[in-house]
C-alpha cells in the first residue's frame, strides 16, 4: 500500500491552491524547503508529476487536477469523521471555521464573536472573511464549517438556513440632504457607485436598480462599502449599502442617508453548510446568537 500521508495530502491541498511554494508553506507554518520536500516525496511515492514547474510559474498538471479532487474528498472526509467524533462525545463546536461576505463581516464580527465566546467559551474559532464563490468552494472543499452569505444560493448539498432581511439605504452627497428622497424609478438615472465584480452585493443592487450588468460602467466600482460611502463623500455618485452598514461607514463621510418610500430593496441573510456535516444541529443552535448579534430576533 502506498505511503500517502494525510499531511502531505494538506500541504499538497494548500500548494494546489496557492500555485506558490513561499504562500503555501506560510499557509501550513513550514518551511519552503521542508514543504518543498513534502511534495517531491509524495510526486515519488505516486509515480507521478503533479506539478509542472517553470521559472516563474506553477501549475497543476492533467495528472494533479485529477490528483486534487480525490485528496480534497478524502480530506473533507476525515474532516467530518473528526466532527463525528465530537459530536458522537456529546461536546459541541470545539472547534468552528466559519466564513463570512465582505459586506457583512465589519458589522456583525465584533458581536457575533463575543456571543460565541460568551455562549461556547471552548470553541476554537476561525474567520474567513472572502466573497460568496470563494465561500462556497471552501464549504464543498470541507475547509469550511459554516458561512454567513446572502440568499438564497441554491447550491445542492448545502443546507441554508436564514437569519433575518434588512434592508438597502441610499447613500448622497451631505450637499443633497435638503433634496427631495429619491424614488426607487429614479435610481437608474443617478450615478451609482457599486461594488467590483464578485460581490454578491453589486449583483443585488443592479438587479434592483434593473441596470444592465453588460453595460461598460467606466471605473466607478470600488473595492468596499466604505471606499463607495467615501466617494460618494466627494461627490462622485450616490450607492447603496444594508442598514447594518449605516453606522460604521457614514460616521466620518459628508453624506446624508436616503430610505426609500414603499417597498424598499432588501436582502436575505442566512448561515449555510454541508448537508453531510456532522455538525449540523450544532449550527442550527447558533442561529439564535447570530441573530442576537445582528440585532435581530429572527
Amino acid at each position: 500500500m502506498m505511503n500517502i500521508t494525510l499531511r502531505q495530502l494538506r500541504y499538497f491541498k494548500a500548494l494546489a491552491q496557492d500555485l506558490h511554494f513561499g504562500r503555501a508553506a506560510d499557509r501550513c507554518a513550514i518551511s519552503q524547503p521542508a514543504l518543498s520536500v513534502q511534495i517531491r516525496d509524495l510526486e515519488q511515492t505516486l509515480g507521478l508529476e503533479l506539478f509542472e514547474r517553470q521559472p516563474r510559474a506553477l501549475r497543476l498538471t492533467p495528472k494533479g487536477e485529477d490528483f486534487e479532487i480525490r485528496a480534497t474528498a478524502i480530506l473533507r472526509a476525515m474532516d467530518e469523521l473528526g466532527d463525528w467524533a465530537t459530536s458522537a462525545r456529546g461536546t459541541t463546536l470545539s472547534r468552528l471555521r466559519l466564513g463570512i461576505i465582505p459586506t457583512i463581516a465589519p458589522y456583525l464580527l465584533p458581536n457575533l464573536i463575543s456571543q460565541v465566546t460568551k455562549a461556547h467559551p471552548q470553541t476554537d474559532l476561525h474567520v474567513r472573511e472572502t466573497v460568496t464563490p470563494r465561500l462556497i468552494d471552501e464549504l464543498i472543499d470541507g475547509q469550511l464549517d459554516a458561512a454567513i452569505v446572502a440568499l438564497p444560493l441554491d447550491e445542492p448539498g448545502l443546507v441554508e438556513t436564514p437569519l433575518f432581511s434588512e434592508e438597502m439605504v441610499l447613500i448622497r452627497p451631505k450637499t443633497d440632504a435638503a433634496a427631495p428622497p429619491v424614488t426607487v424609478d429614479e435610481l437608474a438615472q443617478l450615478r451609482l457607485l457599486l461594488l467590483e465584480e464578485g460581490h454578491c452585493f453589486r449583483d443585488q443592487a443592479m438587479s434592483f436598480c434593473n441596470i444592465n450588468p453588460n453595460r461598460p460602467r467606466g471605473g466607478l466600482d470600488g473595492s468596499s462599502l466604505g471606499t463607495l460611502v467615501q466617494m460618494v463623500g466627494a461627490g462622485i455618485g450616490v450607492t447603496l449599502i444594508p442598514d447594518m452598514a449605516i453606522d460604521v461607514e457614514t460616521r466620518s463621510a459628508p453624506v446624508c442617508i436616503n430610505r426609500f418610500a414603499g417597498t424598499a430593496p432588501s436582502r436575505s441573510i442566512g448561515m449555510v453548510w454541508r448537508a453531510t456535516n456532522p455538525m449540523g444541529p450544532a449550527l442550527q443552535d447558533l442561529v439564535p446568537l447570530v441573530q442576537q448579534a445582528a440585532g435581530h430576533k429572527g
